[in-house]
């Protein structure tokens, strides 16, 4: 397990209870209300932290390494899962993934971005930076779910899209600028999860949907804090005061209506106990697609056009 700074008490303490078990063990002493009065403590000690979290710290929450990428979600929720690849145009990007699969008795169609957990499978997956192809997949994927009425369901965790000379070259833009268009009149149900980092039109090139749930510790904004520092600072160091101002967490997101819920994650974050957030996102998906499939089509995607057509509406 691997701790973020301001977990490091935490750390500490859970070594503490380590090294005193293995001391008890290996001298054959009881010292299970040591042991007890201790996890009492670290309880407590966890709630104190993760219930007064900052925005910057939940950004980082969003981007342990220990974190669910989305073919864990997939393998997890889904009984059987066939990967579908390729544009058709040319290029088949290894940070978008999509295919078949089920989730209980519903057919669906999965789409989302996926990162590496070692520098090698980190390169492979370009980090979760998509490039045009991977925008141009995800929209191919969508058609196919529209033709076989299949409900798309789309788990969003990016840094953004990628930025490089080939993605300009090969109209990143366009490739997400299609997909918004695409996904806004879609005749099928689009059920959409931050699970990480929800950055800027790569979040949003597979982010538009009927729903749009965010998990607990993520982040959902035009721009990361570190860039947005960046600009405006001329330095990265400002991040957690950019955070703070770019407001991106799921509280702030479902207060600004941007998103329609938001999914508890275990005390910790998702890493902690990730097969309890598995079967909430699966209880999740199969209660929305029976609350969508009681929508005609033709009103749904009137629904959701007007949903995002009102959003940054206010009135002082």
């Amino acid at each position: 397990m691997q701790y973020l700074d301001f977990e490091r008490p935490i750390a500490e303490l859970e070594q503490k209870i380590a090294e005193t078990k293995a001391y008890a063990e290996a001298n054959n002493i009881d010292v299970s209300a040591t042991i007890a009065q201790m996890e009492k403590e670290i309880e407590e000690l966890k709630k104190r932290i993760y219930s007064n979290l900052t925005r910057w710290q939940r950004v980082q929450l969003a981007r342990h390494p220990d974190r669910p990428y989305t073919l864990d979600y997939i393998r997890a929720i889904s009984k059987k899962f066939i990967e579908l690849h390729g544009d058709r145009k040319g290029g088949d990007d290894k940070a978008i993934i999509g295919g078949l699969g089920i989730v209980e008795n519903y057919r669906v169609m999965f789409i989302g971005q996926q990162k590496g957990r070692d520098l090698k499978s980190r390169q492979y997956r370009n980090f979760g930076m998509a490039n045009p192809e991977g925008y141009r997949k995800a929209y191919r994927l969508m058609q196919l779910a529209e033709k076989f009425q299949l409900p798309v369901i789309s788990f969003v965790d990016t840094p953004g899209a990628y930025p490089g000379i080939h993605a300009e070259e090969y109209g990143q833009a366009e490739a997400i600028a299609a997909n918004l268009k695409l996904m806004a009149t879609l005749k099928t149900p689009i059920i959409v999860f931050i699970i990480g980092e929800g950055a800027s039109g790569g979040a949003l090139g597979i982010g538009v949907g009927d729903r749009v749930y965010m998990l607990e510790n993520t982040w959902y904004s035009v721009i990361s804090p570190e860039s947005c520092s960046a600009i405006l600072w001329r330095s990265w160091e400002q991040k957690e005061k950019a955070a703070e101002a770019l407001k991106p967490t799921a509280q702030d997101s479902t207060e600004l209506g941007l998103v329609d819920g938001v999914i508890p994650e275990p005390l910790g974050g998702a890493h902690r106990e990730p097969e309890t957030v598995y079967e909430r996102v699966k209880q999740k998906i199969i209660e929305t697609i029976e609350e969508l499939k009681q929508i005609p089509i033709e009103q749904l995607v009137q629904q959701r056009i007007e949903k995002y057509r009102n959003m940054g509406q206010w009135k002082e």
